[in-house]
């Protein structure tokens, strides 16, 4: 996206206890990868991981910051703020207009219990980093759906145990999940003000993502068309 003006910090505030988060699952519908082996989640209830929120009063007009945490130790982020700015330039502005921030988070010690690749929160959009050597691991086998996906976007899936399985990554695999998935599913639960329900908002947002994210971008795809709309389960907080 082109530049746009510096403005001050947006105000951060600590979200009510009955606000409702909306952000990436874990694939397997727990925690399952190396942050948080068995740490299991509900779809049914209100989940906010530890975060740093962001309040805007009025968006209209002003247009959206990018603000850089550092990853954390063991881990990093896989896109730049220039990046996003760019990729989300190619959207019409009517949908960049309720966006006031884009946070690269941290990962921090409580966060290894709640993983997840990204997050929407309000008019913020968060994504969060990886394990820096780009390999994720869980402790069950990948679903045919979570296959397919990584193939979509350029991971691979592989065994490296009897109960051991990694998700591998490359630079520029990762930087095309993050931009053309994650990015653009968090901003689709953005401009989603019309379902409710868990299941209705991921409806939405997958299809977004693949509208708006994969069908869109310029990279060789992986998988036919079809196989692409096949809804697939995530890392994703309820």
């Amino acid at each position: 996206m082109a530049n746009r003006n510096f403005r001050k910090p947006v105000k951060r505030v600590r979200p009510p206890l009955n606000n409702v988060v909306t952000s990436k699952r874990n694939r397997h519908g727990a925690a399952l990868s190396q942050r948080a082996r068995g740490l299991k989640k509900s779809e049914q209830f209100p989940f906010a991981p530890p975060e740093d929120w962001h309040e805007v009063e009025d968006v209209q007009g002003r247009s959206f910051e990018v603000i850089v945490q550092s990853p954390g130790k063991g881990y990093r982020h896989v896109v730049t703020p220039q990046e996003i700015r760019d990729r989300l330039s190619v959207l019409p502005d009517h949908m960049l207009e309720p966006l006031a921030v884009v946070q690269l988070s941290r990962m921090t010690r409580k966060k290894l219990s709640l993983p997840c690749y990204g997050m929407q929160w309000g008019n913020a959009l968060y994504l969060y980093p990886i394990e820096h050597s780009l390999t994720e691991y869980y402790a069950k086998p990948p679903k045919p759906a979570q296959i397919t996906e990584a193939r979509m976007f350029g991971g691979r899936w592989r065994q490296s145990g009897p109960t051991e399985w990694e998700l591998v990554w490359t630079e520029a695999a990762v930087k095309d999940f993050y931009l053309n998935n994650i990015l653009i599913h968090e901003l689709g639960h953005l401009l989603d003000n019309r379902n409710r329900s868990y299941t209705d908002r991921e409806r939405y947002a997958e299809w977004f993502a693949i509208e708006h994210g994969y069908k869109q971008s310029d990279r060789p795809k992986h998988v036919s068309k079809k196989s692409a709309t096949k809804r697939v389960t995530r890392r994703h907080h309820s």
